[in-house]
């Protein structure tokens, strides 16, 4: 038997075991892709097993908004981790959890008074939608047991959060129809920065009063659909959407899991809009990206419905929920965001992204080039091979995965100016690189017609 101590450190990476028995995220393991070895961070690099230091774009999946080994969370999970690791949440209770969500509490809109606390954010969309579920059942319309979006949007990968993913171009087609079908609109068009079309509200106005009888709520990421496309729309949907859920006694559910804490220049997405969720889903950087947990804020009308439901309680406890550890992370997270430095970071870099990223347009491959808040987009004419632009980008010294047809970056808020720019030329290296082979594939396909039309 293998004893875990002797390689959980430093030790050599066995590739071929990890290769043969480990399954990373949304990979095959008849057709396993090369994976890059991490064995330790520091501020916004990792360190490879190799000694090469990688300045990391995207931030641990959006979530190490403060870098990596920062000492202020560093010595709150290690002083809770001493004192009281993991407990029970039922029937418990406990210091870091009342602390937390004091300040969530504090720091979301005054109509958000009760926290649910998850494990991860998938978990924190399940709780959110049976809220809005059970809610309808205590106020003696069990028929609301519909859910409506809109299309491109993503919400995690259990089958709740599937249910309301993108029905058509997204990950979870596959499953069919043991996943719950829900009602989508089309996705938002008019863009952030630009003029306001009224009909983007058209089609899901007419959802809402075609069958807003049978509809428990609307759920949305607010101005950023993320693993949808990183699509950013105009703040007028979300106040159109917020009248619309009113006028026809609908729940707005907001999921801010990617958006929250500050990504979009704003501490809370939904504030570009000024509205206010009935739900709200917060998870990612809420640790700083230090260890997993999530959580669900709601309404005291929310909670009320919830309460005075059948059964009289909200049925769901997952095992590791309010976990002390978490919960001091995340409190060091949301003092280290108190300090009101991460408007001045994130406005910084959305200034650099839009600088430097521009002339990407000017590529052949490259249909558009966005930029908002910490958040920069360069996207492709076709889908990107990630696997071999991974390890492209790790020999330009960053860490960057592209998906689908985007080469995009989210780097945490304490990354240096000299260090973004090494992220930005890396994505218009290979986005030249894949313009510049285009080109040539073209005039080679060019050449043989001219070839065979002349022979």
């Amino acid at each position: 038997m293998t004893n875990c101590s002797e390689g959980y450190h430093n030790g050599p990476i066995d590739y071929q075991f990890d290769s043969e028995h480990i399954w990373h995220p949304y990979s095959s393991m008849l057709h396993s892709q090369a994976v890059t070895g991490v064995v330790a961070a520091q501020g916004c690099e990792l360190i490879l097993d190799d000694g090469r230091r990688l300045v990391d774009g995207t931030s641990s999946w959006w979530a190490c908004v403060h870098g990596y080994n920062h000492p202020v969370i560093i010595e709150a999970m290690q002083t809770q981790l001493h004192n009281l690791s993991h407990v029970m949440f039922g029937g418990i209770t406990h210091p870091p959890a009342v602390a937390l969500c004091k300040r969530l509490v504090a720091m979301s809109s005054d109509s958000l008074t009760k926290v649910f606390l998850a494990d991860s954010g998938s978990i924190a969309v399940e709780v959110a939608l049976k809220m809005a579920l059970q809610y309808w059942q205590g106020q003696n319309q069990p028929q609301k047991q519909r859910i409506l979006t809109v299309k491109n949007g993503y919400h995690g990968d259990t089958f709740a959060a599937m249910s309301v993913c993108d029905p058509e171009g997204g990950m979870h087609t596959m499953f069919g129809n043991a996943v719950t079908p829900q009602l989508f609109a089309p996705a938002p068009q008019s863009k952030f920065d630009g003029d306001f079309d009224t009909s983007d509200l058209e089609p899901i106005a007419q959802l809402l009063s075609q069958q807003g009888n049978e509809i428990a709520a609307v759920i949305i990421e607010p101005i950023l659909q993320g693993a949808g496309g990183m699509r950013f729309y105009h703040p007028e949907y979300l106040r159109g959407l917020r009248k619309l859920c009113d006028r026809h006694n609908v729940l707005l559910i907001l999921d801010e899991i990617a958006t929250g804490f500050g990504r979009t220049g704003k501490l809370f997405a939904y504030q570009h809009a000024d509205i206010e969720a009935d739900i709200l889903c917060l998870g990612k950087a809420l640790t700083g990206g230090y260890i997993s947990l999530a959580a669900t804020l709601c309404s005291d009308k929310v909670a009320q419905g919830v309460s005075e439901s059948p059964s009289g309680v909200f049925m769901h406890g997952p095992t590791f929920m309010g976990n002390p550890l978490a919960c001091a992370a995340a409190c060091a997270s949301l003092d280290l965001l108190a300090q009101n430095q991460w408007p001045q970071q994130v406005s910084n870099i959305e200034t650099q992204l839009k600088q430097q990223l521009a002339t990407a347009i000017d590529y052949a491959a490259v249909t558009d080039v966005r930029v908002l808040g910490a958040i920069g987009v360069i996207e492709m004419q076709h889908t990107v091979d990630t696997a071999a632009l991974q390890s492209r980008f790790a020999d330009l010294g960053v860490w960057i995965r592209p998906f689908g047809k985007l080469i995009y970056i989210m780097p945490p808020y304490s990354i240096s100016p000299s260090q973004l720019s090494q992220l930005t030329d890396a994505m218009k290296q290979v986005a030249k690189h894949i313009s510049d082979t285009d080109i040539d594939k073209h005039h080679q396909h060019q050449a043989e017609v001219k070839f065979v039309s002349h022979g």
